[in-house]
């Protein structure tokens, strides 16, 4: 039995959101190995290294990771322990799925999108800069990558909280 009409459509937006919010994460990968290759480059044959390359490279590294890990829920490639969820029903992994949601996944990522967006806010109220850095950039960009990816997590757990009620009614898998 497929998921009605209404909420059909809400799992495919979502879902569609996050795997192109992955595809679009995924790009970053690119200037972030092009600024560690001209940072190794600088610094080992004209004896020049830059200021800026390993603030860029963990700016974008942070981002890559957490704005990928809606694209990773929607995938199932986060870690689970299969020795025994793999044994068990459809129905019973929906189930246990959907209680894990309810119970541990959403208040955390309310938590991180309410703590982050406050963390986001502070910074740029402040135009707060990394001290530690003889560039010293801006952060409050990296740091509104928090509750957006927050967001986007809470997004995509809505759409495999849906799924996993539909796997635990039905005992087929959305």
């Amino acid at each position: 039995m497929a998921l009605p009409a209404g909420l059909a459509r809400v799992v495919r937006s979502i879902d569609g959101l996050s795997e192109w919010s992955g595809r679009i994460t995924a790009m970053l990968i690119v200037p972030m190995v092009l600024s560690l290759v001209y940072e190794v480059f600088a610094r080992y044959l004209f004896t020049a290294p830059t200021i800026w390359a390993y603030d860029v490279t963990y700016m974008l590294y942070g981002t890559f990771f957490m704005l990928g890990a809606a694209f990773a829920l929607k995938r199932q490639a986060h870690i689970r322990t299969d020795t025994f969820y793999n044994a068990w029903s459809v129905r019973r992994r929906g189930w246990t799925d959907a209680a894990c949601y309810l119970v541990l996944f959403f208040p955390g990522m309310l938590a991180l999108l309410w703590v982050g967006g406050e963390f986001f806010a502070k910074s740029l109220s402040q135009g707060e800069r990394v001290v530690t850095s003889p560039w010293m950039p801006i952060v409050y960009p990296f740091k509104f990558v928090i509750p957006l990816s927050a967001g986007l997590l809470l997004l995509q757990g809505l759409s495999e909280f849906i799924k996993s009620v539909h796997a635990g009614l039905t005992g087929e898998r959305a």
